[in-house]
């Protein structure tokens, strides 16, 4: 595998099955990183995924990360520096809460499978967006 070095794109390549805006960034054969994004206002689509577990750590704006399984729930604070697990099989929600965009850069083990990967739920909060 070579090296490999890439910026920040200035626009989203996707959007996750949680509506989510996603820029992809790098990959390797166990893992890969991707930076997350709501605008003020916006909240997720619930989910909860198949195959993979991820950490993210928010780099801008201020958010709230719902996260239930089959023995606990709760809502955390997202703020700057703030890094935290969704563990496989978590139902998760997160929304922005600021007035400015919301992003996290996360680390997805393995690597995203692609969009069947995501399983719609019942989540916390109402979702703004389509995914």
């Amino acid at each position: 595998m070579s090296f490999e070095t890439k910026a920040l794109p200035a626009r989203h390549d996707v959007l996750a099955p949680d509506g989510s805006e996603v820029r992809i960034l790098l990959g390797m054969p166990r893992g890969g990183m991707a930076h997350f994004r709501l605008l003020p206002g916006q909240v997720s689509i619930a989910v909860t995924h198949r195959t993979v577990e991820e950490i993210w750590y928010v780099v801008e704006g201020e958010g709230e990360m719902w996260r239930q399984d089959a023995t606990r729930e709760e809502v955390v604070l997202l703020t700057p520096g703030t890094c935290l697990t969704i563990p496989l099989g978590t139902r998760f929600q997160f929304r922005c809460i600021g007035g400015t965009p919301f992003a996290a850069v996360g680390v997805t083990m393995p690597p995203w499978p692609g969009g069947e990967e995501a399983v719609p739920v019942e989540g916390k909060w109402t979702p703004s967006l389509g995914g």
